[in-house]
Order: structure tokens, then sequence, then C-alpha cells
């Protein structure tokens, strides 16, 4: 016996190629949530780097006449150290795919984006990239996070 013939990609009367699986398109939304929590760790590790070099170094931060904008440089260290342990524990659950993870995680990069505007004036390089990467986790947790909501582990 013979197989049936199949059509051939360009004959006639061939079919359009299928659609991608919905299951596959939501595992790449998904690959955003994934990403975020990975960003989201990397940048609460930024600054805890951030705070223990203002802590522990007082010469590596250069103040202008100016000064800090509402605290010291010691001030400003203990802030970034602790809302980078902060983020770092929330990016670790943000894995989890909960919805009080997703929330934190927005409240923090958006507090960390804004301490990181005030720190300007002692690293503006430093700064700019720790704002960049909380506005990419922004971003990634609110338009992708409602795919988190299924589980992902």
């Amino acid at each position: 016996m013979t197989e049936p013939m199949q059509p051939r990609a360009g004959a006639t009367g061939a079919r359009a190629p299928l659609p991608p699986d919905r299951a596959v398109a939501r595992s790449r939304r998904v690959g955003w949530i994934w990403f975020a929590g990975a960003i989201t760790v990397l940048a609460g590790l930024f600054n805890v780097v951030e705070g223990a070099v203002a802590l522990f170094d007082r010469d590596y931060y250069v103040i202008g006449p100016s000064g800090l904008l509402v605290f010291s440089l010691a001030g400003w260290g203990w802030v970034h150290l602790i809302v980078g342990i902060l983020v770092v524990l929330t990016g670790i659950a943000l894995f989890t795919g909960s919805t009080w993870a997703r929330v934190v995680t927005v409240a923090l990069a958006g507090f960390n984006a804004l301490a990181q505007l005030a720190f300007l004036s002692a690293y503006p390089f430093w700064g700019v990239i720790v704002i960049a990467l909380d506005v990419l986790v922004i971003w990634a947790v609110i338009v992708h996070g409602d795919e988190a909501t299924y589980e992902i582990w």
C-alpha cells in the first residue's frame, strides 16, 4: 500500500500555517515577568552596592557645593541599602507570580527611581542606569503582569 500524498507547501489547496499555540504565546509574555524579576534583583543588588559604598567609602562619591537633596551621604547610603534589600526580596518573590509581589515591585521600582533622581548629583551615570532599569521593570510588570497570575514555575 502506498501512503496518500501530502500537498506540497507551494501547491494550490495547501493549508496556511497555523498560528502559534496560545500556550506558546502566553509563555513568551510570562518571559517578561521572569525578565522583570531578574532585572529587579539586579537593580536591588546595584542599590545594595551603592548604599554600602556610600556608608563605608566616604571619598568615593563627589558631592558638589550644593550637596545632596534631603539627606547626607550616610542617610542616602542607608536609604539605598534598605531599598536595595527590599527590591532584591520582591524581585525574588516576583518569580512566584503573586499579585502582591507585582504591586510591591512597581511601588519599590518607582520609589527607587525617585531616590536615584535625588542622588544624581553624587553619581549621575550609575543613577541613570538604575532609573532606566526601574522604568523597564515597571513597564514589564504592568504590561505583562496579568500573565503571571497563572503558575510560572
